[in-house]
């Protein structure tokens, strides 16, 4: 019973943060499958992309209904990381356990400091979008595509600065459409993971991805009622203690 108010505890916060942020909630699905539900980091990486996929495509919907998606504008952006996803995703399979953790504590890291970053500013309404720059878009649709093949992670985190930085997207229009960037992308990197025959428990990633479903729902209404700034700092203290502690278990 315990392991199941456990999966369900957090896969809860993970929704919220992702659908509030729409990013970085993914991040600590892997940590958590690890640390408080005792998976090794090649079946929680796998089963954290069966999470986000769920998750991610629940928030995108939440999202779509507000006009906040730019469907060819992500699509351009997630085809690029299709390939790269689908290569880092059979290449974590053959790396050692320790190496696998440290880069994902490295990942958490790095996330932790882009959330206490300022955000970007967003265009102003008034102002045309920016011209996208194909080979600068397609460069930034590979990376996050390797790193949600590789770590399991949805890569939100840098899906949304990219958007605004890169395709000239408002901020609350990139934290839409990087959900869709990140389904498409986690969809690839599972397919990817289908033949490797890690063990999946059902009994604790069904109910983790239903509570984080859940949570994805209320996600829009809590980033409503709570400064984004806020959010995304409180979380990112979160998050860089938990980079902490997997980079201290990967050295010892």
């Amino acid at each position: 019973m315990s392991t199941l108010i456990l999966a369900l505890a957090a896969g809860a916060v993970i929704g919220l943060a992702l659908g509030a942020l729409g990013g970085g909630g993914s991040v600590l699905a892997v940590p958590a499958l690890i640390y408080l539900l005792g998976f090794t980091p090649a079946a929680a990486t796998t089963a954290s992309l069966i999470i986000v996929t769920a998750t991610s495509a629940t928030a995108l919907y939440t999202h779509a209904t507000s006009g906040n998606v730019r469907w060819k504008t992500g699509a351009l952006f997630a085809a690029a990381g299709i390939p790269p996803a689908l290569a880092a995703a059979t290449l974590a399979s053959r790396v050692p356990e320790p190496v696998l953790t440290a880069a994902f504590a490295a990942t958490a890291g790095l996330a932790a400091w882009r959330m206490f970053a300022a955000p970007a500013p967003a265009p102003d309404p008034g102002q045309q979008p920016r011209p996208v720059r194909p080979a600068r878009a397609a460069g930034a649709g590979a990376g996050l595509g390797s790193i949600t093949g590789f770590l399991g992670v949805g890569g939100g985190f840098l899906a949304v600065p990219a958007l605004v930085s890169v395709l000239g997207l408002r901020m609350r229009a990139a934290v839409g459409t990087s959900l869709l960037v990140i389904t498409v992308n986690s969809l690839a990197a599972l397919a990817a993971r289908t033949g490797t025959h890690t063990p999946l428990h059902w009994a604790v990633i069904a109910p983790f991805t239903g509570a984080a479903v859940l949570g994805a729902w209320d996600g829009k209404r809590l980033a409503a009622k709570i400064s984004g700034p806020a959010l995304q700092r409180t979380f990112a203290a979160v998050l860089l203690a938990v980079a902490a502690l997997m980079l201290t278990d990967a050295l010892h």
